[in-house]
């Protein structure tokens, strides 16, 4: 019950509330204050012989210790050995000449610290009390490198594994392409790894790269944490003193330009669900650049956060995408470079990019405003503020200072002269960085299903030409799309004739239950995949070294997911989309759907295969079949939640004949990034569940 002195308390409050609402006129943002003054430490810092240059900022909040070693080393070509660089980068940390790979991990373990390295870098975490320990180990590690052939066939097969599995990431592709067309594929920045590229690296290339590269004349320490300036350069001096004084080679590389005119650059992805748009366009941008902190308001004013005038549009107001960013970056060695992102449905990726080209010419032209530019303003003072509370911000700014040739009031007075920027300012970089006539849009997607609405998209008056290119950035001619299903082809004699290849229709009917077990190895692990399925009943449960991942069960209408000893109903629509392909086989439930489509015929490796659609809410599901043999040859499954689209693919391979029917003796899925070969263990037929099957 409420008391008279809270009763009048309250009505009190809710008096002066009502007042004070009445008086401010919410319609009107506020006037921004004053800047706030910027009280930035200076890190301490001291130079090796060698060149080594190390920055160190005291921090006591907590008794713990970061570590990074940082090489400004200008970029790197690999050319025919690229893939050299990752591989150096995994070598790297596994143990010393001093320790062996097991005695450095368990010790690093043992004191709770972490040690990683780059091909140009080090990091190490600890507690302060093991800082000169790990800084002993970080040292030793980065000057006498372990590198054996072991370690290194190890690492090559999972670089080549990785290589593999990033052919059909649509993601993947797209941004490979736009690097490598926007700076071509002789400029560090545009070369990529490929299996031949990386197959040609030996373990002495590795080691001449880390000789090359990993030297001290363009290096950076900074020590953060709960330490003695003293002491780390005690500790510094005595450990990384033998790193021996070399500076890298350097290269000159053509430079690379912008194209003359907007263009579509497209790569064909038969798998893909979902067009991955880049819209990139080179942009020579320096911190040092008076017109540096216009360009990155301008940039944030365009599409540099959620309230991006390109997010607003494409996601906001168009509903195509679940994002839509932009980036500007900077770079002293290279043009870097503006890029606008964006991934969206099939049917409206023509929709898309004539937005994306819309928003380009608005922003070039006099349309920003005032609200816009105190907004971005608003959004960066906050961010900047906030970044100062830690001391990592402190180091870091120090070192840009450093490497980037910035005076050394340039974050002293960063927002003084942020605030100062004008709009005029900010319009000047808009049309400066953000030219539409000289952007390239990279589209990796289904060409049969995008290349016609594509092919209309005018910009200012004038047809945007598409020119073609494969996976690995290599103009080709356009596609044939137009490839037409023979007379007389349908779902219905698609799936006649992959039951006759697997054993017949009579053979298939006669199947009650059905067990299949798989077994393949991935990170090192026996991965064991077993699948139950019969008329109203499904489990795939997947076993990493015979301890349970994941589980999918459905047992009549209670669908769910397993994870250890966790049980997770699944989402109702997703439930609605499972249904629809289980079963003994899930052929069955195709012939019955209404609404499965035949697509068309899309290439499955060397074969020409006939593609059947079975559409979702949540699940799009599609089968292979190949127009030769019959046999299902692929099933792809995208999985639509949240915004996000998660794609999965299985290959079937090598059918064999159990029981009077075929089943694929291998199969190839993913698990992760690495793709998973698996072989067929064990099949049983009609021998029946137990109910604890489907818990």
């Amino acid at each position: 019950m409420m008391t008279t002195k809270s009763l009048y308390t309250s009505l009190l409050l809710a008096f002066i509330t009502l007042g004070v609402q009445a008086q401010i006129d919410r319609s009107v943002m506020p006037e921004a204050g004053p800047p706030p003054e910027i009280q930035l430490g200076q890190p301490q810092t001291f130079k090796l012989k060698n060149g080594l240059k190390v920055l160190v900022v005291p921090d006591r909040k907590l008794p713990r210790v970061s570590v990074q070693l940082s090489l400004d080393n200008p970029p790197v070509m690999e050319g025919d050995l690229a893939g050299v660089a990752d591989l150096t980068s995994s070598l790297l940390g596994n143990g010393s000449k001093n320790i062996p790979k097991d005695a450095f991990i368990d010790e690093v373990d043992f004191m709770g610290a972490s040690i990683s390295f780059g091909a140009q870098s080090a990091s190490a975490r600890t507690l302060s009390k093991y800082f000169p320990r790990i800084l002993e180990l970080l040292a030793d590690a980065a000057i006498n490198p372990n590198f054996t052939m072991e370690d290194f066939d190890t690492e090559k097969a999972r670089l080549l594994t990785f290589i593999q599995s990033q052919d059909k990431d649509v993601t993947a592709i797209a941004d490979r392409l736009q690097d490598a067309l926007a700076y071509g594929t002789q400029h560090p920045y545009g070369e990529f790894m490929t299996r031949e590229t990386v197959a040609g690296v030996t373990l002495e290339d590795v080691e001449q790269f880390y000789r090359n590269y990993f030297v001290p004349a363009n290096a950076y320490l900074v020590v953060i944490g709960d330490v003695d300036f003293g002491e780390v350069r005690e500790l510094v001096t005595k450990y990384f003193t033998p790193w021996t004084r070399a500076v890298p080679p350097s290269y000159s590389y053509t430079r690379p330009a912008n194209v003359q005119y907007p263009q579509i650059n497209f790569v064909d992805m038969p798998n893909a669900v979902q067009s991955e748009i880049r819209a990139i366009r080179l942009a020579d941008l320096k911190m040092n650049d008076p017109g540096y902190l216009a360009s990155i308001l301008a940039n944030r004013i365009f599409g540099g956060g959620f309230q991006g005038r390109l997010n607003q549009n494409i996601r906001e107001d168009k509903g195509y995408a679940y994002y839509a960013y932009s980036s500007l970056g900077n770079d002293k060695y290279a043009p870097a470079a503006f890029t606008a992102l964006t991934s969206v449905r099939n049917a409206v990726t023509d929709s898309a990019v004539v937005q994306i080209l819309q928003e380009l010419d608005s922003i070039t032209l006099p349309t920003i405003t005032s609200e816009e530019l105190n907004n971005a303003k608003a959004e960066y003072t906050g961010s900047f503020v906030m970044a100062l509370e830690k001391p990592e911000t402190i180091a870091r700014y120090a070192l840009h200072i450093e490497t980037e040739n910035l005076p050394p009031d340039f974050y002293t007075t960063y927002l003084e002269r942020l605030n100062a920027v004008s709009l005029q300012q900010v319009q000047l970089a808009a049309e400066k960085y953000f030219n539409p006539r000289q952007t390239r849009i990279v589209i990796a997607g289904k060409g049969s299903e995008v290349i016609s609405g594509l092919g209309g998209i005018m910009h200012q008056g004038k047809a945007v030409p598409i020119r073609y290119f494969d996976k690995q950035a290599k103009e080709v001619e356009k596609p044939d799309y137009n490839i037409s299903l023979p007379p007389g082809v349908t779902i219905q004699s698609v799936i006649n004739s992959y039951f006759d290849a697997i054993g017949g229709k009579q053979a298939i009917e006669a199947v009650e239950t059905l067990k299949l077990v798989y077994k393949g190895t991935a990170m090192g692990s026996d991965i064991r995949v077993v699948e139950l399925r019969s008329v109203d009943k499904f489990a795939q449960n997947t076993y990493m070294n015979d301890d349970l991942m994941m589980g999918v069960i459905a047992n009549g209408d209670d669908l769910f997911m397993k994870q250890g000893g966790n049980k997770m109903p699944l989402p109702p629509a997703m439930q609605q989309d499972l249904k629809k392909v289980l079963g003994t086989f899930p052929e069955k439930l195709i012939l019955a759907n209404q609404e499965a489509l035949l697509a068309g015929i899309e290439k499955v490796g060397e074969k020409d295969a006939y593609r059947i659609n079975v559409p979702g809410e949540v699940v799009q599901a599609s089968y292979f079949y190949d127009v030769e043999s019959g046999l299902k040859l692929k099933e792809a499954v995208a999985v639509s939640m949240n915004g996000q689209i998660s794609n999965q693919e299985v290959i079937y391979m090598d059918y064999k004949e159990i029981e009077g029917i075929r089943f694929p003796g291998s199969r190839i899925g993913s698990i992760g990034q690495q793709l998973l070969e698996s072989q067929l263990l064990e099949v049983k037929i009609n021998e029946g569940f137990s109910e604890t099957d489907f818990d």
